[in-house]
């Protein structure tokens, strides 16, 4: 059955690691397939963001999810999204400066991939930096251990982010069905039984 792509605002760059691709529970081609201004790309760098993007595209504009250290409860607890200034300190109104984006970077990879595509690829220190609090924890936790409470799926991040972003709720939800969607599969999957050896 044939879906029709939703047309977000905010465009979505995926960096992904080319060992990911072969993860059954990938999320991140979902994206593409849901949203009409998404981009997935494989690799370990590029040599900035207009490269990776395959179009023009100002880096002041654009925002990173950041991967780093930081406790973001303790950060803005209650929060969902919590943008950084260039000195780490939370900035007070993050939807301010979703508004002002025109695009967000999300890596795509296990958490040791996810740190290796972040430091092959320095441009991405010239974004603005976004980091999730979620209120729920990820969906696909069910199926995939998440290494940190605040990890999600790149697909659920990517709704995360565009719940906040849009002026109405399509993308995101449209995100998270295609999430259902992959996970009943997968579940399907491993709940089929094996065949029978012949005797």
């Amino acid at each position: 059955m044939l879906r029709r792509m939703i047309d977000n605002r905010l465009r979505l760059l995926i960096l992904q690691h080319p060992h990911e691709r072969r993860e059954p529970l990938s999320t991140a081609a979902s994206i593409t397939e849901t949203l009409a201004r998404a981009r997935l790309v494989v690799g370990l760098s590029w040599p900035n963001l207009a490269r990776a993007l395959g179009a023009a595209a100002d880096p002041r504009r654009w925002a990173v999810l950041y991967l780093g250290s930081a406790q973001p409860a303790a950060l803005a607890p209650g929060d969902e999204i919590i943008a950084l200034g260039r000195g780490g300190e939370p900035i007070a109104d993050p939807r301010g400066v979703l508004r002002r984006l025109d695009g967000v970077v999300l890596i795509d990879g296990n958490w040791s991939q996810a740190k290796t595509l972040w430091w092959r690829n320095p441009w991405l220190l010239k974004l603005q930096r976004l980091i999730l609090n979620p209120e729920q924890p990820a969906r696909l936790g069910r199926l995939r251990r998440e290494p940190r409470r605040e990890a999600l799926s790149t697909i659920e991040a990517a709704a995360l982010v565009l719940r906040h972003a849009e002026a109405g709720p399509q993308a995101a939800e449209a995100l998270l069905a295609a999430l259902d969607r992959l996970m009943a599969e997968a579940s399907g999957s491993r709940a089929a039984p094996a065949a029978a050896e012949p005797d």
